[in-house]
Order: structure tokens, then C-alpha cells, then sequence
């Protein structure tokens, strides 16, 4: 399909251009987080316990951008190993909210670590002006491509 036909000039496009920002950010974000022995998904539930204790897991998997299914088998190998604890029963329904142990508050730090050189790098040709109204303006990208699928349908 031709660029005439298609309206899509790659050169120009805003969606092409911040796929190809995402692309670079998470191979980045892979390799630092590999010697770690941590996936993004990994690193994102820890950084997601450790600023809001008790998360659930439906509310890990949101976050994280995975299935609740997903979630759940990750949340099971970081009890395993001893990152995470989450209640045996429920406080109300079938949540049982995770927190992270100390094992896993260190994992976090270093992870954070690493992948805030990466942000580093990433933002190091922008001033603080320009970080600020790019923060602004994908955020309000964000904010206009409804998530919902009734909110699609409406």
C-alpha cells in the first residue's frame, strides 16, 4: 500500500514515531533489567507494590498492561520467591492484596535504579521546559484514546 493511499507519511506520523519511542524504551528497559533477572512486567508489579501496598491482582495486571492470568502467575513465582506475601484469604471478595517483603523492597531499588538511567538517557537532550510539556502532551494523548470499549462504542 502506497502513502498516497494509505494517509500515512511514517515520516510524519505521530502514532509511527511514538511506537518507535516505545520500541527503543523497552529494548532499553530489557537490558537493564535482564542481569537483574527481572522482566518489565516483574519490575512494573514491584514499582507498582511499592507505592501502593495491597494492590490486588486485578489491579497489578492493569497496571502492568497484562491479563489477570499473567498476573497471577507472576505473583505466584515472586511469593515463591520470597519477594511479595499476599494474604491466604480474602478481606472482602477474592482479592488478596500483595505487599512487598524486604527481599523484594531491594529488587525494587535496584531495578528503579536502573531503569531511571534509562529515562535519563532517554530525556538527556530535552530541557526541563521541554520535559515538562512532552510529560503534558502524552499524557492528554493518553487521556483523548478512551480504554473503555463502551466508551468506543459511544
Amino acid at each position: 500500500m502506497s502513502q498516497a493511499a494509505s494517509g500515512i507519511d511514517l515520516e510524519t506520523s505521530l502514532g509511527y514515531l511514538m511506537k518507535e519511542v516505545s520500541s527503543a524504551l523497552r529494548i532499553e528497559m530489557e537490558t537493564v533489567l535482564r542481569p537483574l533477572g527481572m522482566t518489565i512486567t516483574h519490575y512494573s508489579c514491584l514499582e507498582l507494590l511499592a507505592q501502593r501496598p495491597g494492590l490486588s491482582n486485578s489491579a497489578l495486571a492493569r497496571g502492568a498492561f497484562v491479563t489477570r492470568q499473567s498476573m497471577n502467575v507472576l505473583l505466584m513465582a515472586l511469593e515463591s520467591d520470597g519477594i511479595l506475601t499476599r494474604l491466604t484469604r480474602p478481606i472482602a471478595g477474592r482479592a488478596l492484596p500483595a505487599e512487598l517483603t524486604l527481599k523484594g523492597r531491594e529488587q525494587m531499588a535496584r531495578a528503579s535504579a536502573a531503569i531511571k538511567s534509562v529515562e535519563e538517557r532517554m530525556k538527556r537532550t530535552l530541557s526541563p521546559d521541554e520535559e515538562a510539556v512532552l510529560k503534558d502532551l502524552l499524557k492528554r494523548c493518553a487521556q483523548s484514546l478512551p480504554s473503555d470499549p463502551e466508551e468506543q462504542a459511544n
